[in-house]
């Protein structure tokens, strides 16, 4: 009498199994936690520039824009420092003195670097945006309503 081979799976091909499935499980649980980590920093970031476009807006409002004014703070989690200085063109047309010999206007260019986290792991992003002002605004006299 000869025996059948009974319907089933042998052991080996379950093991097979189980490490195929746990290879599987793995890389996707590594795609998981590695968009998890892009959708943090995305976040991260995203707020800081919304900070930046806070202070920046600021600028002419409650932070003076003046040569030379430096100033920090802080909003949330987020650390920042502003820095104003006159704009240096790098092209060949008018220099800063020249444009504001001709139209009265100054251009002050804008630095400020938000920063977040703690060492080591701390980040930051820097933005930079040039604003007009008349020259010798000091020497101007302010307009007043005549009734």
């Amino acid at each position: 009498m000869i025996k059948g081979r009974s319907g089933g799976f042998t052991l080996l091909e379950l093991l097979l199994a189980f490490v195929v499935f746990a290879l599987s499980f793995a890389t996707v649980l590594e795609i998981l936690s590695g968009s998890m980590r892009n959708t943090m920093r995305a976040r991260q970031y995203t707020e800081a520039a919304l900070t930046a476009q806070a202070v920046m807006d600021q600028v002419g409002l409650e932070i003076p824009l003046e040569q030379g004014f430096q100033t920090s703070g802080e909003a949330g989690d987020y650390r920042w420092a502003l820095e104003i200085f006159p704009y240096e063109d790098g092209g060949e047309g008018f220099h800063r003195p020249e444009l504001a010999e001709l139209t009265g206007i100054e251009l002050l260019q804008i630095d400020l670097l938000v920063s977040w986290g703690e060492p080591p792991r701390d980040q930051s992003s820097e933005f930079s945006t040039v604003r007009a002002m008349l020259a010798n605004r000091e020497l101007q006299q302010p307009m007043t309503l005549q009734p």
